[in-house]
């Protein structure tokens, strides 16, 4: 090879490694593929609250005192007016084995009447424990005030307990459980499925590029003009004009693969159990950091003031208390600056910081424009 082919050859090596160092700064960011049914949903096809007020029956005596909860034997009363039973003005009604409870239950969309869903029971009232009991019949209403099911059933309990002589020992919680397919659906609640020429998709939060590869993934499997982003969270798609048709369109744009781009960086925060948990997107600007703990210690010694004999003073209890401050130095920590998520992991790891400490230095290097991240404190 001669000496003018040896430098072109060094020349086009030289370049090919400025482009390939250059090729971080302009390539797009890592995205990950999910299904358009992942990231969003038809609106209006959603499932309803329903909640209503009965009462549990059959309970070894750990139901509701009277004494407690005055709205019981009224509800059994009122039960018992409705089943041809006349209740003497004035009874005292002392019942341990009935509970006022509170029912709740999710209907979900295109349910039919004659199906059946799971319930919730909860007491209201001071009952013990709802193990073994029964619902009566109790009408499940929706926010429109319409009865959409009717309750009733065994309730299963997932805790247990047990006490006596002053002692108890409980697992879990005895004053809820649930009365699996123990609503009957009676009304159905109408969906804009099969009303008008478009439905709108709603994404599962606000991203702008998700709502445009959403309609583009649409487009291209469905033709163009299909589908259009009105915004960050909604996508209109026009729909065929058949009830079956539209069930299949469906059910193809749902599993369409749609790309989506590296979310925001983010940082969340638990104030209340310290936890602590970051996206991929995090990364870390080179700073210093000191951190030290400081303690404050209180201890408190009673102090007995006796009177002398043959006085006419009385003892006297006082507390003497020592309040010590404890400070222990931090050391001042170097942390690089880190473009991955577990550059920024070794780096907080240094620290040596407990989770509780750990939201503070966040808070901090955020303030410092060190932390390249938004902070949600939850």
């Amino acid at each position: 090879m001669d000496h003018h082919a040896t430098d072109r050859l060094l020349r086009w090596m030289v370049g090919l490694a400025a482009v390939a160092a250059s090729a971080a700064l302009w390539w797009p960011l890592p995205s990950q593929a999910a299904r358009i049914k992942e990231v969003a949903s038809v609106q209006g096809v959603r499932s309803n609250a329903l909640v209503g007020y009965g009462l549990v029956m059959a309970l070894d005596g750990t139901g509701d005192s009277s004494a407690a909860a005055p709205f019981v034997p009224q509800s059994v009363i009122a039960m018992l007016q409705q089943n041809g039973i006349t209740v003497p003005q004035g009874t005292n009604m002392a019942l341990k084995n009935v509970a006022a409870v509170m029912v709740t239950a999710q209907l979900p969309p295109f349910a039919q009447p004659g199906q059946t869903i799971d319930v919730t029971v909860s007491s209201m009232g001071n009952a013990k424990s709802l193990r073994g009991g029964t619902l009566i019949a109790t009408p499940l209403r929706g926010a429109d005030g319409q009865i959409y099911a009717m309750a009733q059933g065994n309730l299963v309990v997932g805790g247990a307990g047990a006490s006596s002589a002053g002692s108890k020992v409980q697992v879990n919680s005895l004053n809820a459980g649930r009365v699996p397919d123990g609503a009957t659906v009676e009304r159905s609640v109408p969906t804009p499925l099969n009303q008008g020429d478009s439905l709108q998709l709603d994404l599962n939060a606000n991203d702008f590029n998700t709502a445009r590869e959403v309609a583009r993934a649409i487009n291209r499997k469905m033709g163009e003009g299909t589908a259009q982003a009105l915004d960050g969270r909604a996508v209109r798609v026009r729909m065929p004009a058949s009830p079956q048709e539209r069930v299949a369109f469906l059910a193809d744009v749902e599993n369409l693969p749609v790309e989506l781009a590296m979310p925001a960086a983010k940082i969340v925060l638990n104030a209340r159990t310290g936890s602590v948990v970051m996206n991929q997107a995090v990364t870390l600007a080179a700073c210093a950091v000191a951190h030290g703990n400081l303690a404050v210690v209180i201890n408190s010694t009673p102090v007995i003031s006796q009177p002398g004999p043959f006085a006419q003073g009385r003892t006297v209890q006082a507390e003497q208390s020592d309040i010590t401050i404890r400070a222990q130095p931090g050391m001042l920590v170097e942390m690089q600056a880190g473009a991955k998520l577990a550059d920024v992991v070794k780096a907080l790891n240094s620290l040596g910081a407990t989770p509780q400490d750990l939201l503070a230095i966040l808070q901090a290097m955020k303030s410092s424009g060190a932390l390249n991240a938004e902070i949600e404190v939850i």
